[in-house]
């Protein structure tokens, strides 16, 4: 049996039933390819049930709000893909009146890389473009003992041009399929060897070498933020603002921010300029000052406290024009990061 015969075969008896499987709508393909990104499956199927449910049609979702989609987004992370798929979808309706059915048409979209491309190509049309993802790097890596590094341009041309000639023609989507399954559910970073049925052949098994694979050449430096919130309650409403810059979150919605260089005790960041200009000569008064909470990003660390406030409801304080009052039960409809979330329902729940 070849090589893509019993990888054909394993699949066919081994594939997970994921609500994206049974469709060759490339709307939905390119849904779950999105979320699936930088999300386990486990956590991805709710998020895409939720925007098939509330955005069935390519077309209901490029008429949707950044807002509207962002809200859907909360949770999942890595917020430019929500406002890339908001942008693709009114490119696709602009330039095609619906869903491109070309490699290049669909490689042109916003946020839309070669392998988002190639997945959707070869699923609903089952044109012989080959999937690179993570996935495939570390079964190919272990499985031929590659050791050529997956982040270097060698590396990636290496391993595309590898998939290429690996490719079944005559079944693109399913051999792809296949392939990130293996990596998927087998050859996972920590390997089910036992279950492989390549396991006799793999050359990182073989030199009992398979942790080595894949390689990689970077070193992700980790860029460490400083973060206090500020929960200004006068009467029944807290105060929020959207975050317009080019940085993390953009577009969602948090609590007035000081972002320091390090981290401050109290007295000192009661010192600083930014807190004196937003809160130093108001009738607001701090009455509860968080532990501090670290929310890891892939490269950053969020060093959060949360700074709450009460008001004598005197009229000395003035509102800074972004800041938009609202309700606390009223949160829940703003989208808003799950550093925040998280805080908020703990809160609810002492």
């Amino acid at each position: 049996m070849t090589f893509n015969e019993e990888l054909l075969s394993w699949y066919r008896k081994n594939a997970r039933d994921l609500p994206w499987r049974n469709t060759k709508d490339p709307y939905r393909i390119w849904l779950s390819e999105v979320i699936l990104q930088q999300t386990r499956v486990e956590q991805g199927i709710p998020y895409y049930q939720r925007f098939t449910t509330d955005f069935p049609t390519l077309k209901s979702l490029a008429k949707a709000t950044e807002e509207a989609v962002l809200m859907r987004w909360q949770g999942l992370g890595y917020y430019s893909r929500g406002r890339n798929l908001l942008t693709a979808a009114k490119q696709m309706m602009e330039r095609h009146n619906g869903f491109p059915k070309t490699y290049n048409e669909i490689r042109d979209l916003k946020g839309i890389g070669d392998y988002t491309a190639a997945a959707i190509t070869s699923f609903a049309f089952n044109l012989p473009h080959a999937v690179v993802d993570g996935n495939v790097y570390r079964f190919f890596s272990r499985y031929f003992g590659i050791s050529t590094p997956i982040d270097s341009t060698a590396g990636k041309r290496e391993f595309k041009e590898l998939a290429d000639s690996l490719l079944d023609k005559k079944h693109p989507g399913l051999f792809n399929q296949a392939i990130m399954e293996m990596g998927a559910t087998v050859c996972k970073p920590k390997p089910l060897c036992e279950k492989c049925p390549f396991a006799q052949e793999c050359v990182a098994r073989n030199e009992n070498a398979v942790s080595s694979y894949p390689v990689k050449q970077k070193t992700i430096r980790v860029k460490e933020r400083f973060f206090y919130y500020l929960l200004l309650q006068k009467g029944s409403k807290l105060y929020i603002q959207k975050r317009e810059e080019k940085d993390i979150w953009q577009g969602l919605y948090e609590f007035p921010l000081i972002e320091t260089e390090k981290e401050l005790s109290p007295e000192k960041l009661y010192k600083i300029p930014e807190w004196k200009s937003m809160v130093a000569d108001s009738d607001f008064k701090v009455s509860y000052f968080s532990k501090l909470y670290q929310h890891k990003l892939s490269h950053q660390t969020l060093n959060t406290r949360f700074i709450h406030f009460s008001s004598s409801g005197e009229s000395k304080f003035k509102i800074i024009k972004k800041w938009k009052a609202v309700t606390r039960d009223s949160l829940k409809n703003y989208g808003m990061p799950q550093l925040i979330v998280k805080y908020l329902k703990e809160t609810d729940d002492r």
